[in-house]
């Protein structure tokens, strides 16, 4: 009968590491991801990542130097807050965003949180199946 009780502590514990290793996986895609962004008449093309940083600006054309001051910078602060919601879009897309309880979606999506940190090392379980993984069944115990 242990043999059985052995089996789904193992299934438990494998089902726990594909998890972490889930967790793992979806971190790197989301450290992967950018957004894109054009301005009209492709004066300014921004990306951004997942965490709204800037990481480039582009002037595909010359169409840039038409504009006054005022209408680049106006181009420049839109196009940037385009790539950042194209970013949170593509990340959302990522997840399923199914979170335990005390987590923030919000940090998860601008990767100041670690999905891995949402299951702790150890997963948790009864104290019996505890002290069972530690020091195994005694001699004539039973599952009770």
């Amino acid at each position: 009968m242990s043999s059985t009780y052995d089996q789904e502590i193992e299934e438990l514990l494998a089902l726990y590491q594909r998890q972490r290793a889930g967790a793992a996986e979806t971190r790197r895609r989301i450290n992967g991801t950018t957004g894109t962004a054009t301005a009209p008449r492709q004066t300014v093309k921004v990306t951004a990542n997942a965490q709204g940083e800037v990481t480039a600006i582009e002037f595909p054309t010359g169409a840039f130097r038409r504009l006054t001051p005022k209408e680049l910078s106006e181009a420049l602060l839109t196009t940037i807050a385009e790539a950042r919601r194209d970013a949170l879009e593509q990340v959302t897309h990522l997840t399923d965003l199914r979170l335990p309880s005390g987590a923030s979606a919000a940090a998860l999506l601008r990767g100041t949180a670690d999905p891995a940190d949402l299951l702790s090392e150890e997963p948790g379980m009864p104290d019996q199946v505890r002290d069972y993984i530690d020091n195994g069944l005694d001699n004539g115990s039973s599952r009770g």
